[in-house]
């Protein structure tokens, strides 16, 4: 083939096997692709944004080009490129566009031409801002697109999902969303926690019609909306119907969302399904837990700031023994700056020892009970601990792993990161999957109860053995 019309039916034809094999909304999400030019050599394929290019690239690119080799027989290379402009060269990317605003009606206010002179948001922390997040592998991806919502609302990415275990940074993030937008433009923007909504929708309908009205009209004209930790409405049925109404009149009218939530929409219980399809619709990220690099980059970051000196091996130290979440880590540094504050000495790696000793301690004391309760079941099934942190997925292993998870989650303090990383290092949405189907087991089966009881007996009685 030579003619440019039959390369655009063999990518139009990519696309469309693509599109069959992946879900819905992947699709609609990621490929906004747009056939510019090809020749035998490969196909240039533009994107919207650099942010669109690095992301098709890392995730889809060799996909692409698999496809397009079964179809016509041989490989070609896919050359991704930013969507030229009028007058522009097909495969010059030049610099990203931006895109265009929302078209302005009555409810969308227009954007400042320049940035206004505006008080700080009441409801958003000043410290959450992009600058002060800190980006690594864990993140990266949640806070591109953060940010490229932050620059233009409600025209891409509506609504944003980001999702995660407790301290991962999530409702940073979200805030860092708002107080941008709200720094730049004259939106209204609302931040609010999923409680709260709760909150002050019950005391809506126990009050006067002008106070329901009230109510709704605060969410529905809002130009910005965030709400954290949406998983607190499960079983909620009344809030979660009137927040399935002001998303689709927020939507409606192109008004940007954010949400967080601490595990996928997939896992939530009594949540329901109109709502977690609206919400499924736009863009959703998960937040993992900080590698050794990004730990030791947000210490040093969060010790710039405090004005105390402590030293790369101190960091290297606490980097090393706590490993949960940024949370946890935001507790052992505060540690440190304020024995040096109150009296006065600097912050050795002796110091810092003898300080965490209890938080490094606890984290030890907690890896050996996993092990014991590890132990324990797989000798119930006659199984081996690695079999538990393998990856055979036969029903006589996921069974006792599923059982194992469960009962650590019931009896430890570990979080979901922990005991995945305990289980071959899983993520931990996999540990929130495997307790789901346990809780549906007791629910379903009185037996199992009584089977969960007996397990944690036997791992106390050998526990208090070793």
């Amino acid at each position: 083939m030579t003619e440019t019309g039959d390369y655009e039916i063999i990518w139009n034809e990519t696309l469309s096997q693509i599109r069959s094999e992946l879900e819905e909304q992947e699709f609609l999400t990621w490929f906004n692709l747009e056939f510019q030019e090809a020749d035998d050599g490969g196909f240039t394929i533009s994107v919207p944004s650099l942010f669109y290019l690095d992301q098709v690239k890392r995730r889809y690119q060799a996909y692409i080009e698999g496809k397009i080799e079964e179809l016509i027989g041989k490989r070609v290379a896919l050359n991704l490129v930013i969507k030229p402009k009028t007058g522009e060269i097909p495969g010059n990317p030049g610099p990203p566009p931006e895109p265009s605003p929302p078209s302005k009606t009555p409810e969308t206010p227009a954007r400042s031409q320049e940035k206004p002179s505006r008080e700080r948001h009441s409801q958003l922390r000043n410290d959450y801002t992009f600058e002060t997040y800190v980006v690594g592998d864990n993140n990266s991806f949640a806070a591109n697109a953060a940010q490229a919502i932050a620059r233009n609302p409600g025209t891409a990415y509506n609504p944003f999902l980001i999702y995660g275990g407790a301290g991962l940074g999530k409702t940073h993030l979200m805030q860092a969303v708002g107080n941008y937008i709200h720094a730049t433009t004259d939106y209204k923007v609302i931040y609010i926690s999923a409680e709260t909504f709760t909150n002050e929708f019950i005391a809506s309908i126990q009050d006067t019609e002008r106070a329901k009205a009230a109510f709704k009209n605060k969410y529905r004209f809002a130009d910005i909306l965030l709400i954290d930790d949406i998983h607190f409405l499960q079983k909620k049925d009344g809030t979660q119907e009137e927040l399935f109404y002001t998303f689709n009149a927020l939507y409606d009218a192109n008004k940007q969302m954010v949400f967080t939530c601490d595990r996928p929409l997939s896992d939530l219980k009594d949540f329901n399904d109109r709502l977690r399809s609206r919400v499924g619709r736009g863009l959703n990220v998960d937040l993992q837990p900080p590698n050794y690099e990004t730990r030791c980059a947000i210490l040093k970051k969060k010790t710039e700031a405090s004005g105390i000196i402590i030293p790369d091996d101190v960091i290297a130290l606490v980097s090393k023994n706590i490993s949960t979440n940024v949370r946890d880590l935001e507790s052992a540094l505060n540690t440190l700056t304020a024995y040096a504050k109150l009296v006065k000495k600097s912050i050795t790696v002796e110091v810092a020892q003898q300080l965490l000793k209890d938080p490094f301690a606890d984290r030890r004391q907690s890896n050996l009970s996993i092990d014991i309760i590890q132990r324990v079941v797989a000798e119930k099934f006659h199984l081996s601990p690695n079999d538990l942190k393998g990856k055979k997925r036969t029903q006589s292993i996921v069974y006792p792993r599923q059982l194992a998870m469960f009962i650590i989650r019931e009896i430890t303090e570990y979080t979901t990161t922990e005991i995945g990383q305990a289980f071959g290092g899983r993520d931990h949405t996999t540990v929130m999957h495997a307790c789901q189907k346990i809780e549906d087991r007791i629910n379903s089966d009185p037996s199992m109860d009584s089977i969960i009881q007996s397990l944690i007996r036997s791992i106390k009685d050998y526990s208090a053995k070793v």
